[in-house]
């Protein structure tokens, strides 16, 4: 029995070991959860309309901008890809891939004005 339950351990650890990887739920490899606008929780992503780049532009759960967050906007996959810029293992763009790059900083830019 105790043979049984190692096996099962062991199998478990295998399947799904890899999809919890990183602090994202898990997933499909390569394939990003596309989000709806009216599935996303508003609080965490930038309002329709905001300058990319700007303080505003800000995807609050995935910690990069909303005009390059992949994650929400899988249409942008084509462009990183067209540009080499894509973790093929992780899903992401290699310049947003935190498991790849360890130290890597996206930092939200500075807000302007008062």
């Amino acid at each position: 029995m105790t043979k049984r339950i190692l096996i099962r351990l062991t199998l478990t650890i295998a399947l799904v070991g890899p999809a919890a990887c990183g602090n994202e739920e898990p997933r499909t490899r390569g394939a990003p959860t596309p989000a709806s606008p009216a599935a996303r929780a508003p609080e965490k992503h930038a309002p329709d309309g905001v300058t990319p780049g700007s303080h505003e532009d800000w995807c609050e759960e995935h910690q990069v901008p909303e005009s390059m967050c992949t994650r929400c906007n899988p249409s942008l996959i084509p462009a990183f890809k067209a540009t080499g810029d894509w973790c093929e293992e992780h899903g992401l763009p290699e310049s947003q891939c935190r498991a790849c790059n360890p130290d890597l900083r996206i930092e939200r830019p500075a807000k302007t004005g008062g």
